[in-house]
């Protein structure tokens, strides 16, 4: 009787904060459809002249850019690249047209096609059957694509079955290590896998793909570049010609940080972030609040991230945090500690920040950007897998962009203020990249000479905490698929990227490939698939005390699950190299 009376206490209690959870989210927004924008506060107040004034401009806006893209696809210089151009005009074309016209009216035709073709008889079909289905098609996926597609000229079947073995690994690792293996939802994980599987081959293996993703990776590479324009205004020619970290990486760091910034004012941002979300939110079932923190951790910072769920992050349950830390990170915008930390996206992705940085280290941007995308519906699938959920989020159900309250007078007054105040963010930003490394790097120098002092007592020389790490990684790195030569070299750049952090393995990275006995191709392709994330040991202390700082209820949660969190980025980044390995 006592047992049952306090089970019952139990759940009234559950129910109770359940219902406060529910009553704080009702009370901050009302939800009227599945996908909400929520506009900035200053534009809803604006007044009537303001008001016609802006959409005028927005629709002289759209038809230049209506008048530019008929003009280019008719122009014989330009028409050979009129895919690109169409995919960039619509795209703007239609962040307008939603400006005015609700989600509704695409999502309920669509709905009206798709629930009672696919989705009532679909989830007609038995849940086991539906599992079977599903584990049954992708791993036929998998194969067809390891073995069914031609090799390249350094490959072989051989070394595309050890990564498909390793992707087999990986997730029996996380399956055994899970929290409660009887709440997994199987078919987010399935479809993650499935996702990341997808983007892989339409990259590397269709021409379509790998055009569409080398065009925006010349187009991101072109526009970082823009930013050595401003640098060589306060040096000379001969000094941008040298290619210098503190000169180039970080100039384009600011000039990136503070166009983010101008075109969260002019709300394009918001829309990008949010139709991604809306993509992850359908497809894999994950609650509104994680759909945005995965998708924008590519795009932004792991500030920006945050802010675009800031109202709830101190009432998200375990496997929401969890999922949060390990795709995208969170950061109060006006904190400074979060300020300092802003350009870490997350444990598994990169922010657009510090692409710049990567690509000036000759790491191709085609894999930076293909592994970050890959890293999204990899990090939730295996977050999900590692600690499912077993509350009920409060964001479930819908697609929510809010960046919570912001004091009018930090709002930026137009365009050109929110650049100017961007460029001073991306300075502190720069501030922050430049000391981690020096403070980093000198650190870790200093613990490698006292191993090497000591291990020369047993008769070491040269004892590193790379060394250590690159033996212990030895069978992941196997398990990837690298060449066996090649083992070891990859797996110390690992435990580089892992001690130090991702701007050093891949500085390593860049001088082996200069150096008389460069990697293979395979091999440098793994690797530089692999190395692009976030997950190191100073990101895992600097992410506890800002997470711990925002959201200070959640404290306790944060510094346990932090570590995990961790691992999961890491090895999502792994998963995805094991892919490109099967592949390439």
């Amino acid at each position: 009787m006592a047992e049952s009376t306090s089970a019952v206490e139990t759940e009234f209690l559950a129910d109770q904060i359940l219902t406060r959870k529910r009553s704080l989210v009702s009370d901050e927004k009302r939800f009227s459809t599945d996908v909400e924008n929520i506009t900035d506060e200053s534009s809803r107040k604006q007044p009537p002249r303001r008001r016609i004034i802006r959409v005028a401009l927005l629709f002289a806006t759209a038809a230049v850019i209506l008048g530019w893209w008929i003009s280019a696809t008719v122009l014989k210089a330009t028409r050979p690249r009129w895919v690109q151009q169409t995919v960039f005009a619509w795209m703007f074309l239609l962040i307008i047209a939603f400006r005015f016209i609700p989600n509704s009216a695409v999502t309920r035709p669509v709905a009206a096609v798709w629930v009672p073709v696919v989705q009532k008889p679909w989830y007609r079909i038995p849940r086991r059957l539906r599992l079977a289905i599903g584990w049954s098609c992708l791993i036929a996926f998998i194969l067809a694509s390891a073995f069914g597609l031609p090799l390249s000229y350094d490959d072989d079947y051989g070394h595309r079955a050890i990564s498909v073995l390793g992707l087999i690994v990986f997730q029996c690792g996380f399956y055994l290590s899970s929290t409660n293996r009887s709440e997994i939802c199987w078919p987010t994980v399935v479809t993650g896998l499935f996702i990341q599987q997808a983007v892989a081959l339409f990259v590397l293996k269709t021409g379509a793909g790998y055009s569409l993703f080398r065009y925006i990776a010349n187009l991101a590479e072109g526009f970082l570049t823009q930013a050595d324009v401003g640098a060589e205004f306060f040096f000379d020619a001969a000094t941008i010609a040298k290619d210098w970290f503190f000169v180039n990486t970080l100039a384009a760091v600011i000039f990136f940080i503070a166009t983010i910034q101008m075109l969260y004012y002019l709300g394009v941002m918001q829309w990008v972030i949010k139709g991604f979300a809306w993509l992850f939110f359908k497809l894999m079932n994950v609650s509104g609040a994680e759909a945005v923190v995965a998708a924008a951790s590519p795009w932004v910072g792991l500030g920006e991230s945050a802010c675009l769920v800031k109202p709830y992050v101190d009432i998200m349950t375990v496997s929401e945090l969890h999922l949060c830390m390990t795709s995208g990170e969170f950061h109060a915008k006006k904190n400074i500690m979060c300020l300092a930390f802003m350009d870490s996206a997350g444990f598994s992705t990169i922010s657009g920040a510090v692409l710049s940085a990567y690509i000036s280290l000759g790491v191709p941007a085609q894999n930076l950007i293909t592994s970050s995308v890959m890293s999204i519906p990899a990090s939730i699938a295996i977050s999900k897998m590692r600690v499912p959920e077993t509350e009920e989020p409060v964001t479930r159900g819908h697609v929510v962009v809010d960046r919570g309250e912001e004091k009018p007078e930090d709002r930026p007054v137009n365009a050109l203020h929110a650049f100017s105040r961007g460029g001073l963010f991306g300075l502190k930003v720069a501030g922050y990249i430049l000391t981690n490394v020096l403070t980093i790097l000198s650190l870790v120098a200093a613990f490698n000479a006292v191993l090497t002092w000591v291990g020369r007592g047993f008769g070491i020389d040269k004892l590193t905490l790379q060394l250590i790490l690159g033996y212990v990684a030895y069978p992941v790195t196997f398990l990837l698929g690298v060449p066996s030569p090649e083992i070891f070299t990859v797996s110390q750049l690992l435990a580089t990227k892992l001690i130090e952090n991702e701007f050093a393995a891949y500085t390593e990275l860049a001088a082996i490939q200069a150096s008389s006995n460069p990697l293979s191709t395979r091999a440098f392709t793994i690797a530089s698939y692999s190395l692009c994330g976030f997950a190191n040991l100073g990101s895992l202390g600097i992410q506890i005390g800002v997470l711990s700082a925002l959201a200070p209820s959640q404290a306790k949660v944060i510094a346990r699950m932090a570590t995990s969190a961790m691992i999961c980025g890491f090895i999502s980044t792994l998963q995805t190299a094991s892919i490109a390995g099967m592949l390439i």
